[in-house]
């Protein structure tokens, strides 16, 4: 009885130092951690609101004003169809040819795309392909599901611009925007009627201006690239800026694939208007060209053969001798460096320098040949376009 007794006067003892101890030791902790809770709630700043920190613009009413001022566009032009159903095999072509014995007959092809209404009265801009052929019957479906007829005032094959008029007034329209101050990484949102589905908006930036791409798209070529998705069925959309103002109108891709792959081309606003300008006003676009000559690029075996130093420069392929071109001194095989003291780097530069120079004027090409450089003045033309429709 004695050692039970002693046994439980220990662990009675030991459990009470032990209570003890754990009561010191948690009084410890909360005076430690007590302060520091107060320190840091006294010196700690308020996060940044996500909005502010992302840096991502708020475009919500600058789409909802602009979507009503873009079209659906639809053309549809008649094309003959041979009736055989060997007309493709290679056999039946070898003695029949192009003719077929059958007869041919007549469908419709359907061309859709966008188009952008830039004045109340009822003026639209779009893409030449988007219109098709002469003889395509265009309707517009503007932003109230209005169905309308449209005439074709004006194509221009060079920038791939039409001009369109429709029985309309009082059109929500797209306030002109200055392209030409336009810096890369902008803030940009294309708007069109992609795969048929009516005013879509996507959003981007400016990838690069001035660009060109060798006349793969046009023979003026002076795009916007944006990375703003424009897909089938934007083609002669709106490409505008942060603040609601048109400053392209949407082109084409470049897709390896025949899909988006974030590089997409618009033609500039102050080129779009120019051209509009003018086809409504003389029914075709008025720019300068030198008669008689034909360009091409230069490569590095023209320059070595040439005694260029480089590439840089427009090769004088072929000429006229009846020109007045070839009366002032150019020749076949000169390189054109210059233009007006303005150097020339390929040959799709000296094409936008030349046709956009004043008709009737004279312009000073510096010139190379045979490795020595010379200047030659020769005067400005008209060039011939295609004529209101």
């Amino acid at each position: 009885m004695r050692r039970i007794s002693l046994l439980t006067i220990f662990l009675t003892i030991g459990f009470l130092a032990g209570l003890v101890l754990t009561g010191r030791m948690r009084g410890a902790d909360e005076s430690g951690a007590a302060p520091a809770r107060s320190i840091q709630s006294s010196t700690a700043r308020p996060a940044a609101p996500t909005a502010v920190t992302s840096g991502m613009p708020d475009l919500t009413g600058v789409a909802q004003r602009a979507v009503s001022s873009v079209t659906n566009i639809s053309s549809s032009q008649p094309v003959r169809m041979q009736r055989s159903p060997f007309a493709s095999d290679p056999f039946f072509r070898y003695f029949f040819g192009e003719d077929d014995p059958f007869g041919y007959r007549e469908r419709r092809a359907l061309s859709l795309g966008s188009g952008v209404v830039v004045s109340s009265d009822g003026y639209l801009l779009t893409n030449n392909h988007v219109v098709g052929d002469a003889g395509s019957d265009v309707s517009v479906v503007l932003g109230d599901k209005r169905e309308v007829p449209a005439k074709v005032v004006g194509v221009d094959e060079w920038t791939d611009i039409a001009v369109l008029k429709i029985a309309a007034h009082d059109l929500p329209t797209l306030p002109w925007g200055d392209s030409s101050k336009l810096k890369v990484a902008e803030w940009v949102l294309a708007i069109g009627n992609p795969f048929q589905l009516n005013q879509t908006v996507t959003l981007g930036i400016v990838s690069a201006t001035g660009r060109s791409l060798g006349g793969a798209l046009a023979t003026y070529e002076d795009f916007i690239q944006t990375d703003a998705a424009i897909n089938p069925g934007n083609s002669g959309g709106a490409l505008i800026n942060a603040r609601g103002e048109l400053i392209g109108i949407n082109t084409a891709i470049y897709s390896e694939s025949g899909g988006y792959q974030g590089i997409g081309f618009a033609v500039p606003s102050n080129l779009a208007r120019h051209v509009m300008d003018d086809l409504v006003k003389y029914g075709q676009v008025r720019r300068g060209t030198i008669p008689g000559i034909r360009i091409e690029p230069l490569t590095s075996q023209d320059a070595a053969r040439l005694g260029a130093p480089n590439t840089r420069g427009t090769l004088v392929y072929e000429m006229d001798r009846r020109s007045e071109a070839y009366g002032a001194g150019l020749r076949p095989g000169d390189i054109i460096v210059s233009f007006n003291d303005t150097a020339i780097d390929d040959s799709f530069q000296f094409l936008r320098l030349l046709s956009d120079t004043k008709i009737g004027s004279t312009v000073s090409l510096g010139v190379l040949r045979d490795g020595r450089r010379t200047t030659i003045k020769v005067p400005v033309e008209q060039a011939t376009g295609r004529r209101r429709r």
